[in-house]
């Protein structure tokens, strides 16, 4: 009899677990929390409770209990995804644990432009306020190792893009990310290149696509501008190119470039000095690269610009000079 009793008290006790089970279960899936839309940070070392408690501080109604019990049955307890959550408007507790569970962070982007300066793209990632800064100024020396480089100089190895992240992901890994892209590119590319380009190597490929990067941002003339390089570098003939002039000058290019310039004996001076500069002066794209492993057959070997954003060329200096008079001066 007393068995009986028992047995029949322990069922009621937990019929009405499940009861009350089911009531709470219910209240996760159809409840709305989040009255307004925010979003929970969750960084290295927070634990579930730790993410409960920061719910709570920000007024979203969860039961820490059962939003708990509900946790441990998905194992989010063990595998809580570092990142930025959004939490919309309307959500339910059960919404959020979902979110959670499938590590469904918030992802931030940020581009590097063709043609960009290394400079440039150090100082856009320092101005990102949602990147983990651990390089300085001073340990940019030892970034190229840091991005399993052999190059000591970063210009020209970073992969113009836009690259996506999540909140707290470190400089050096978005770095490597670009860095990688790019070589994993050049070397494709490499692969395919005219059998009779002057270049040695993937790398003096990058430094003659960053010269045509610079010189244009018309689809159609890259060819024909690396057709004018190429022949160039075969004839022995200076490259004579203004963008090398002014990545050489540094900061002390003020928008113009003067004569002075034109002899100032700096490596990137194609003016006074033979071959290709030592580094790649900017990030080229895609379709740089390609052009300059793809030149364009023909005879020119000098243009100008037009003023339109085109380029006139030439074949003979004489032509050349006509064109200068006619566009440039």
């Amino acid at each position: 009899m007393i068995r009986s009793i028992v047995a029949f008290t322990s069922l009621m006790v937990l019929g009405l677990l499940l009861i009350w089970g089911g009531m709470h279960y219910h209240i996760l899936l159809k409840k709305t929390v989040v009255t307004n839309a925010t979003t929970l940070e969750i960084k290295k070392g927070d634990t579930l409770d730790s993410v409960i408690k920061q719910l709570k501080a920000q007024h979203i109604a969860i039961h820490s209990f059962w939003f708990k019990m509900f946790a441990y049955r998905t194992h989010l307890d063990r595998m809580l995804k570092v990142g930025e959550y959004v939490l919309n408007k309307g959500a339910t507790a059960a919404d959020i644990l979902t979110l959670l569970t499938e590590g469904k962070t918030r992802r931030y982007s940020i581009t590097f432009p063709e043609g960009w300066s290394f400079k440039r793209v150090f100082q856009a990632i320092k101005d990102n306020p949602n990147l983990a800064h651990t390089l300085s100024d001073d340990e940019l020396t030892n970034l190229m190792t840091k991005v399993g480089s052999d190059k000591s100089h970063p210009e020209g190895l970073f992969f113009p893009d836009t690259y996506y992240f999540e909140k707290n992901s470190s400089d050096v890994e978005l770095l490597k990310r670009a860095h990688d892209k790019m070589k994993r590119l050049i070397a494709a590319e490499w692969q395919k290149r005219d059998q009779d380009v002057p270049l040695e190597n993937p790398y003096e490929a990058l430094i003659l696509a960053s010269i045509i990067e610079k010189e244009t941002a018309a689809a159609e003339e890259r060819k024909k501008i690396a057709g004018v390089f190429t022949r160039r570098l075969k004839m022995g003939m200076l490259l004579q190119t203004d963008p090398t002039v002014i990545y050489g000058m540094g900061d002390d290019y003020q928008g113009n470039i003067r004569r002075s310039d034109l002899r100032e004996p700096t490596p990137y001076n194609t003016y006074v000095n033979k071959g290709l500069p030592p580094t790649p002066i900017a990030m080229p794209g895609k379709a740089a690269i390609h052009a300059a492993l793809h030149p364009a057959d023909g005879n020119a070997l000098f243009f100008v610009a037009r003023g339109n954003g085109r380029h006139a060329f030439s074949a003979t200096y004489g032509a050349h000079e006509k064109y200068v008079q006619l566009y440039q001066r």
